[in-house]
């Protein structure tokens, strides 16, 4: 892979990392609960890319980040890992990480939404096209036509999932949507990895509030006893926090903002296989052919 693309490499590792961790947070949450999941993975990958950052940079805390970066990284932290990842994480509990990762599908556009209302980016009709491509992907599968059988022949739609969990999921992707504009304001040319361990400190700082708050401190002492989960945890937090949210802000660093978005939408693809075959999902032809036209309209979206 030539040097000039590093970012869209990074991007399409990014997309590989996080099916990885959709399944692996999947699992950890049906567990012992999406709460303690959020703040334990985080912990995790804390130390994960603290020693990373010590070893490659020489700083085990980014001391060296300006307050510019530091205000706007925070910001970032707080809507993507506390808002977004708690509604996300919450969904897996509802429904399985394959339809919510679809779901998530709609983070790209709203990407592009976000970047017309915040930072003044152009908008043309072909970025019309795709969005409407992308929700009728994401309808293909949420949506189901009720059979005589069902006793709901008056009605035309029914939906294939819980109305909360698909909510859930779409706070996931408003809140991915809006900590990657926030954290490309903030980042610049700052250290990749060095961004995201000031994301995760926000998350972790917004987790402990919450868990203060609401007296859920047990549930995470419970959930550390429990291996399983722990295992999982662990394996999602690398995958996830460390390495998927690094070399998504070095993907955004080193390319178009939207071209990152576009390769890494295609985890609703990614994951089918593995849900398949690891898990034991049963996926219809209908729910493949609708991620793969949500991520072609994706796709259309920023080309």
């Amino acid at each position: 892979m030539p040097v000039g693309h590093i970012g869209e490499l990074a991007a399409l590792l990014t997309a590989i990392f996080w099916t990885v961790t959709a399944l692996s947070f999947e699992k950890a949450s049906k567990s012992v609960g999406s709460l303690p999941v959020n703040i334990i993975r985080l912990v995790i990958a804390f130390l994960f890319i603290s020693v990373y950052s010590w070893i490659s940079r020489g700083y085990f805390f980014p001391t060296d980040a300006t307050t510019h970066a530091w205000l706007w990284l925070m910001l970032s932290g707080f809507v993507g890992f506390v808002l977004g990842d708690l509604f996300l994480f919450r969904s897996y509990m509802v429904m399985s990480a394959r339809v919510s990762m679809l779901i998530m599908a709609l983070a790209p556009p709203m990407t592009a939404l976000f970047g017309w209302i915040f930072l003044g980016e152009i908008l043309t009709w072909y970025h019309g096209v795709g969005m409407v491509l992308t929700l009728s992907g994401i309808a293909m599968v949420v949506l189901d036509q009720p059979g005589h059988e069902d006793g709901e022949v008056g009605k035309k739609f029914k939906l294939s999932y819980p109305l909360s969990g698909l909510l859930l999921a779409f706070g996931g992707a408003v809140g991915q949507a809006l900590g990657l504009i926030l954290s490309k304001i903030g980042m610049q040319n700052y250290d990749a990895f060095a961004s995201t361990q000031i994301r995760i400190i926000a998350g972790m700082i917004g987790f402990a509030a919450i868990f203060t708050v609401f007296g859920r401190w047990s549930q995470v002492f419970s959930a550390v006893k429990n291996r399983s989960a722990m295992s999982w945890l662990t394996l999602g937090a690398f995958f996830g926090p460390f390495l998927g949210v690094s070399f998504s802000l070095l993907a955004v660093q080193h390319t178009h903002a939207g071209v990152a978005a576009t390769i890494m939408s295609i985890v609703p693809v990614l994951i089918i296989p593995p849900s398949v075959f690891l898990f034991g999902e049963k996926v219809t032809i209908k729910e493949i052919i609708g991620a793969f036209l949500s991520v072609t309209g994706v796709a259309i979206l920023f080309f």
